[in-house]
């Protein structure tokens, strides 16, 4: 790690494709790269045929050049394994290496991503092709580290081909050991679902109305985590046969039905994040809806890295417009926003930064997702703002290895993370949750981490916070009720929203009372429940002096034991039925609301816990402006974030550094639209 995550320093790269371009720019691009401060490279992620033009036969003289350059004019280099865009001579000999549809018609050669994990062929092929690259390259002084495939379930996180279905039964088999066990647990019963072979078991298909066993398709999303989760420890497992002291291995990216922090724990030294905040500017009309938080909103995705590590890298950070000859279309980034993005990316704990791309492709699919040079390679506006971003981190090297700051956090889990895709029920609330306490702790300058917890988590990893939003424990276990209930006693707030607790680890709904095991915890029955009915108007919540409107469900409640009713429903026939109930366990104490949260019940709810703007004798700032905190020892460093086109009028009620001038700064002052600023305490 210490090439890239020493602790040090911070560190550029960008993203090189030595196989689009001509050999004799090879030495100017490496060159003008070094003079923007740009230090290494990433490549080969979709180079398999550069090593294996036709099987079995191996040569490996093109990223030999190519390295013998990099290492003559000084420039670090990321390999990777290029396991996500098979050969054409594969698909072709061996179709069954293909991922199909839930029809089960084949994702044809042509894209990427189209290959499926499970095929015996693909993964015989994909060891040989990853023993290859490793112990030939791996130690070359140049190679400092080591990427994953690209992108693990990007584009594609469903899988039904036949190789799927015959390792579905297999991972069944160990999960049930008996068919009456699975029955049992997918309550085959209904609709006479039940299985008397394991042969008669599939990956989910096509139905006429959609709908499949939610039992069977919670666990074939496990199923799915779990194959991807395989393939990249295979690879680890292989490079780190050849990895040089010091060298690393990660992965890019954040994606769907993959539990990326069990995959960290078991392959990685590090995650790595593809940040593109450009989205939020595409043409779609879905990217325009009023209310979003355009680009602000990858905070959220960079907050749910943090969770894996606490300090990691960017493989790919937005350099220009982004999209696609057959999709996605979008604005250059304006003058500063690559700034704004980086600067995103850093004050939530990025210490290396890797532009995608050096130079925009002129052939293929990405011929629209610009890099740093435009297809000519002139001088431009982007690579001058590189050289600027690199001067301005030379000025931060002190803050790096350090920690961002929060005393709030929002738990999740993957078995709920994935029942919410799911279940509509489940998935309704859940979203509108998210969404508004994302917004309300970014608005009201609030730092916050995700937490994720399952079986085996320790309530020691969780005491750092004074208050933990648990939004829709709909799936809760004994084993994370102990730990949610041991982080409460020893003086923790846990605020639990509605509609949880009523469903076990398969998915089956429980037959108690509910919120099921969370009902000693919270203090709480409900003895009613329901949507909000379009017709039921504004549907208001009154706690103490406090009116706000609830969301989506309403949870009708009635404290039970110690609890004690808070808040209380005010219109429609829910009203006088408790809305709020709060329980004191030990030192802390356990809320459970029973709706779910908007922007307004979060502030709400962050005010009367008192975890609001925790900064706020610190710096004063527009809504406009996302503010976050890195700490290391005893020093604090603050991050100003101006995500407006306007200036922002911002007040800094202590002395600091400007970490970019080196001047000391206080008091009233303007930072420009997309600006930014950056202060030692």
């Amino acid at each position: 790690m210490g090439a890239i995550l020493d602790g040090n320093r911070f560190v550029l790269g960008t993203c090189y494709y030595p196989e689009h371009w001509p050999k004799e720019l090879w030495r100017e691009d490496l060159e003008r790269m070094l003079a923007s401060g740009i230090e290494v490279v990433r490549i080969a992620e979709f180079a398999w045929s550069k090593v294996e033009p036709t099987e079995g036969n191996f040569t490996y003289s093109f990223f030999d050049e190519f390295l013998d350059l990099a290492e003559e004019v000084g420039m670090k280099v990321i390999f990777c394994t290029p396991t996500a865009t098979p050969p054409a001579w594969l698909t072709e000999k061996y179709p069954e290496v293909l991922n199909a549809d839930i029809n089960g018609v084949l994702y044809r050669h042509g894209a990427r991503r189209h290959y499926n994990y499970n095929s015996p062929v693909y993964q015989e092929l994909s060891k040989r092709i990853v023993e290859k690259f490793a112990s030939h390259y791996a130690s070359r002084p140049c190679i400092i580290g080591w990427q994953i495939d690209n992108e693990i379930n990007c584009e594609k996180n469903v899988f039904y081909s036949g190789s799927d279905s015959k390792a579905f039964r297999v991972f069944l088999k160990d999960k049930y050991e008996s068919l009456e066990a699975l029955n049992e647990a997918w309550g085959t019963a209904f609709w006479n679902q039940t299985y008397t072979d394991w042969e008669e078991i599939h990956v989910p298909r096509k139905t006429y109305s959609d709908s499949t066993n939610p039992h069977e398709v919670l666990d074939y999303t496990r199923f799915i985590s779990d194959s991807a989760r395989c393939f990249a420890k295979m690879q680890s497992d292989i490079i780190r046969k050849y990895l040089k002291p010091g060298d690393f291995v990660t992965t890019n990216g954040l994606f769907g039905n993959l539990d990326n922090h069990q995959m960290t724990k078991e392959s990685l030294d590090f995650m790595t994040y593809d940040s593109y905040p450009n989205f939020a500017y595409c043409l779609d009309a879905y990217s325009n809806a009023p209310g979003e938080m355009k680009d602000r909103k990858w905070s959220r995705n960079l907050s749910e890295v943090r969770s894996l590590s606490p300090i990691f890298g960017i493989m790919e950070q937005q350099s220009g417009a982004n999209g696609w000859n057959t999709h996605m279309e979008a604005p250059t980034p304006r003058p500063g926003q690559m700034t704004l993005w980086t600067m995103q990316s850093v004050a939530h704990g990025a210490d290396y930064v890797s532009y995608f791309r050096w130079r925009t492709c002129t052939m293929g699919t990405e011929i629209y997702w610009h890099g740093i040079l435009d297809y000519s390679s002139r001088d431009n506006r982007r690579i001058a703002e590189v050289k600027d971003i690199h001067e301005k981190l030379q000025g931060m090297k002190e803050m790096a290895g350090s920690i961002y700051e929060a005393k709030v956090g929002i738990i999740k889990d993957y078995d709920n993370v994935w029942d919410a895709q799911l279940d509509v029920w489940h998935g309704r609330v859940d979203n509108a949750s998210q969404k508004a306490l994302f917004a309300a702790l970014q608005l009201s300058h609030t730092p916050f981490d995700y937490v994720y917890i399952n079986d085996a988590s320790d309530a020691e990893e969780l005491k750092k916070y004074q208050v933990l939003f648990y939004p829709h424990a709909t799936i809760m276990t004994k084993e994370r009720e102990a730990v949610l209930r041991a982080y409460v006693e020893a003086g923790g707030t846990l605020v639990i929203g509605c509609r949880s607790g009523y469903k076990n680890i398969t998915g089956r709904c429980v037959m108690d009372k509910l919120p099921g095991l969370l009902s000693d915890l919270t203090g709480t029955d409900i003895p009613e429940y329901s949507f909000i009915a379009p017709d039921a108007g504004k549907v208001t919540v009154k706690w103490d002096d406090r009116e706000f409107e609830a969301s989506v469900f309403a949870d009708l409640l009635q404290p039970i034991g110690a609890g004690k009713q808070e808040a209380s429903y005010t219109s429609d026939y829910y009203a006088g039925s408790g809305a709020l109930v709060s329980n004191v366990v030990g030192k802390g104490k356990a809320y459970y609301y029973g709706s779910a949260f908007n922007t307004e019940s979060a502030r709400v709810f962050l005010e009367k816990l008192d975890v609001i703007s925790p900064y706020r004798d610190v710096v004063s700032v527009p809504e406009s402006c996302e503010i976050a905190i890195r700490k290391k020892g005893d020093d604090r460093f603050l991050f100003v974030l101006n995500y407006d086109k306007n200036p922002a009028q911002i007040e800094l009620l202590r002395k600091g550094t400007d970490l970019y001038t080196g001047k000391e700064v206080s008091g009233q002052m303007e930072i420009k639209g997309y600006q930014t600023l950056v202060v030692k305490l």
